[in-house]
């Protein structure tokens, strides 16, 4: 929606208005996290076919700060898509957080990084998802998750360290502590989640081919950091399928 954006901050909100009902039949273009949500629907539909009494699916809310009146083309949007996003949010101007809340969100993501602060500053995971300059293939039939370790997965203790005392003293830091799980990160819950639904494909024989595949990514080194990582994920009882 960047060009409709740019009619609100020039022209205002009547005129930003009168120009989305003027062209509510007209779709919107896909946006940063398109290929996000269509991964997510085919991870839907398949478990829709594993498990068929399963209420247990990725829930897509639609979150907006724009007038009602923009809703005849968002939903034209959805279904020329075909996307199957039940749930639409449009607060006319008002905060998004607590309708986050309420929505118990496991993850929101936002182009505008100041609505994400104020998300993340609430005890809500939280993103910002940018555009990619060129085109990026991405796989539409199985979501992957990248999630970094400091301030993500793990809390940014060993991040701190790093930053006050440099690599040697984070290493031998590491190596004391082991033993001793990190402190979770804001999205921990989010590979919670993930977790949850990867466990009843693997329940059906399909951890090979499982629809939903995670990653951790550090850029430090394994054998000195990657132990400390794994064994908290295990405290916890989760697991990433690559690091």
């Amino acid at each position: 929606m960047e060009e409709e954006q740019k009619i609100y901050q020039e022209k205002g909100l009547e005129e930003y208005v009168r120009y989305q009902l003027e062209h509510e039949n007209e779709p919107f273009k896909p946006g940063a996290a398109f290929p996000f949500v269509k991964a997510l629907e085919s991870v839907n539909s398949q478990l829709r076919q594993l498990c068929p009494d399963s209420e247990d699916l990725f829930d897509i809310v639609l979150m907006t700060n724009n007038h009602a009146q923009v809703g005849v083309r968002l939903i034209n949007t959805i279904n020329h898509y075909n996307l199957f996003i039940e749930c639409f949010c449009m607060t006319g101007g008002n905060s998004l957080i607590e309708y986050l809340k309420a929505y118990h969100t496991n993850l929101y993501l936002s182009s505008d990084g100041q609505k994400v602060q104020e998300a993340i500053e609430e005890g809500i995971a939280a993103a910002t998802i940018f555009s990619p300059s060129h085109n990026v293939s991405v796989h539409e039939e199985q979501l992957r998750v990248a999630f970094d370790g400091d301030a993500v997965l793990f809390s940014d203790e060993s991040e701190q360290i790093v930053k006050e005392h440099g690599l040697e003293m984070f290493f031998e830091h590491e190596k004391t502590y082991e033993n001793k799980p990190l402190a979770q990160g804001p999205l921990k819950g989010f590979l919670e989640a993930l977790g949850r639904l990867q466990k009843k494909f693997y329940s059906k024989g399909m951890r090979m081919n499982c629809p939903i595949r995670t990653y951790l990514v550090t850029a430090r080194s394994a054998a000195s950091s990657g132990g400390r990582a794994r064994k908290t994920l295990r405290s916890w009882g989760l697991e990433t399928d690559e690091a």
